[in-house]
């Protein structure tokens, strides 16, 4: 159940964020259903959030951040799945040595994608602490 104050509302959505990087561990194992479940049921809850702080606390700041933080998740998990399949090709043509560079160039998006979140993570922080 979502919290309904202000505080409480805000602890649970860093609690989900924790979640959701540790659903990414879990994507290395190769555990799709269940990470798709999961990320699932997280956004859901996320969105939820999102909509009780722009109306029920008139919060439009912290809903955009939301906003923003998921799509920076969306397209990390493409990236997840994308840097997967990458190595997977690399696993199955070793001789290709293009592999090797795409999945560079893919952490490299990654790298990028966890810094926008961060960014994202730390204003909407500030947002939440100076009511």
């Amino acid at each position: 159940m979502i919290p309904t104050d202000f505080k409480s509302l805000i602890q649970r959505f860093y609690h989900l964020q924790a979640e959701r990087v540790e659903t990414y561990r879990l994507f290395d194992e190769q555990l799709v259903h269940e990470i798709t479940k999961a990320f699932c049921g997280i956004s859901t809850e996320v969105l939820e959030i999102k909509g009780k702080l722009h109306h029920d606390f008139d919060r439009a700041d912290l809903s955009e951040h939301i906003d923003k933080l998921q799509s920076k998740e969306k397209q990390r998990l493409e990236l997840t799945a994308k840097l997967q399949l990458a190595r997977q090709r690399a696993q199955d043509h070793p001789e290709d040595e293009g592999c090797q560079e795409e999945i560079q160039e893919i952490k490299h998006e990654i790298i990028k994608n966890k810094e926008a979140l961060s960014e994202i993570m730390q204003d909407l922080k500030y947002d939440s602490e100076c009511d």
